[in-house]
């Protein structure tokens, strides 16, 4: 069966003729779950449930495996309770050729899944393709959920759009793969507009150097952009376009300037900038609960008391700056970089008193080229401002701060790590041998709910007999507290 010789005129039978041996100009061949920040929908979001139908079908198909079941013993809310379970247009068009009943159920399915794959190269070149996923589209008269990640010409999604401009609330396009009839412009995006009742929209490869003149989406909570050049003007005007988002991915984008958005209802933030140019963020979400940014190198929160998750990273330059202000309900914190400002360090852990869960992979500090270990950190000082801190992912220059001699210089018998439960520590230099050793013994000696320490040896350098010496020290450590600590 070939969905591409569905006949508009037959809206009761739209899929009731079958392909004909020569006229084939469409192939159907199997789908690969996508590459994707987020599960595709409907039987790709489930593959269990997708399973369950597709067995049903290949069970009603075979006489109810001969059972003395057919399919006519089926209830009609069952089976279009199964039917819409899928919407890979593979399986929807094998289930419209098993008989007249089922093809009745195609108009009620709520997905479109067009994989990456769904046609091959001369269907999606000749134009074919278009056409059947303007007849599938035409058919499926409840359509809620679009995606199109193959090949399709730009110039048909007004179209698709139009006829389902009522019923739709996901739409996602991967704009890389359509056909090259883009307005440099970004006016292509222009169509989205007239699905007024989108809830969620994300899109692929697309190009935001102009704002889209889609006009207000009110309804819309989830933005999801992936590979996309973006000018600051243009992503701060489409954001205002949809003033109720609850959930903003911006990911993969290359920007290089000031970035400024503000969500009152904000509750996830993604946002992940290439480049190693200074670019700027600034934020004002004060319902946020997740935050994570990387590519900047300055970032200004407003508003983040309802935070519990903050991931701040940057793999190539420096993070000069990072004001949060207090973040009294933080549970995980994560910072991540070759380089930051030791200022913009301090600044987040201050704000950061009772986070449960902090990650801290930064190898370098310093505010010029030159590349500096972090100053001195007392350890009691450090634990006592984190009390409630219970995992502790440490490498790199904090560690090595916390190694210093003077570190230990506050230790009294009635110091206590009250909640410190699991520590992840990645040792890659032999150096300061002794200092590392006293700080991994205090850690094991003063955390009184301490149950695992796992100490990672990584890209040790060092070829010199200190380096042996050292190793042997960490395994005489491990054995002494083998019931806590192991060695990677």
């Amino acid at each position: 069966m070939g969905i591409e010789h569905y006949n508009t005129n037959q809206r009761k039978n739209p899929w009731e003729r079958h392909c004909q041996e020569g006229h084939e100009a469409l192939t159907i061949g199997p789908s690969p779950r996508p590459i994707s920040p987020r599960q595709p929908p409907a039987a790709a979001a489930n593959p269990k449930r997708a399973r369950a139908a597709r067995h049903f079908v290949e069970h009603m198909e075979g006489g109810g495996g001969g059972g003395g079941t057919d399919m006519n013993a089926v209830p009609d809310g069952v089976v279009q309770h199964v039917l819409s379970m899928l919407s890979n247009v593979r399986d929807v068009a094998a289930c419209a050729c098993v008989c007249r009943r089922w093809r009745e159920c195609v108009p009620y399915l709520p997905a479109l899944f067009f994989p990456r794959n769904a046609f091959d190269t001369a269907a999606a070149a000749g134009g074919a393709a278009d056409d059947a996923i303007g007849r599938m589209v035409r058919s499926v008269e409840r359509l809620r959920e679009l995606v199109i990640y193959c090949p399709f010409s730009m110039a048909r999604l007004p179209e698709w759009l139009a006829l389902r401009s009522t019923s739709l609330r996901v739409l996602e396009l991967r704009m890389d793969a359509a056909a090259a009839d883009k307005a440099e412009d970004g006016g292509y995006l222009d169509c989205i507009g007239l699905a007024r009742g989108l809830e969620e929209l994300r899109l692929w490869g697309v190009s935001l150097t102009a704002a889209p003149a889609w006009g207000r989406l009110d309804k819309l909570r989830v933005l999801e952009i992936v590979g996309a050049p973006l000018e600051d003007s243009a992503v701060k005007d489409a954001i205002s376009a949809c003033p109720n988002l609850t959930d903003l991915s911006l990911l993969g984008c290359d920007c290089s300037g000031a970035v400024s958005i503000e969500l009152a209802l904000l509750e996830r933030c993604r946002l992940d900038f290439l480049g190693a140019g200074n670019c700027s963020l600034s934020l004002a979400a004060p319902r946020v609960e997740s935050l994570e940014v990387q590519g900047f190198t300055w970032i200004t929160l407003r508003g983040g008391h309802s935070l519990r998750r903050l991931s701040i990273a940057k793999s190539t330059g420096r993070v000069y700056k990072v004001d949060t202000g207090k973040l009294p309900d933080l549970e995980h914190l994560s910072l991540r970089g070759v380089q930051w400002s030791w200022a913009a360090v301090s600044s987040v852990l201050q704000c950061a008193r009772d986070v449960k869960h902090l990650v801290m992979k930064i190898e370098f500090s310093g505010d010029f080229d030159a590349l500096q270990p972090f100053p001195e950190v007392d350890l009691v000082d450090f634990f006592n401002s984190h009390p409630n801190l219970r995992k502790f992912d440490i490498h790199g220059a904090m560690f090595a701060a916390l190694c210093q001699k003077n570190s230990l210089k506050n230790l009294d018998a009635r110091f206590c790590i009250p909640c410190l439960e699991e520590v992840l520590i990645t040792v890659r230099s032999p150096l300061n041998a002794e200092q590392k050793l006293n700080t991994l013994e205090s850690l094991v000696k003063y955390s009184v709910r301490l149950r695992s320490m796992v100490i990672r040896i990584s890209q040790m350098k060092n070829c010199h007999d200190a380096a042996d010496d050292f190793f042997e020290e960490i395994c005489k450590f491990k054995y002494m507290n083998n019931k806590k600590v192991r060695v990677e």
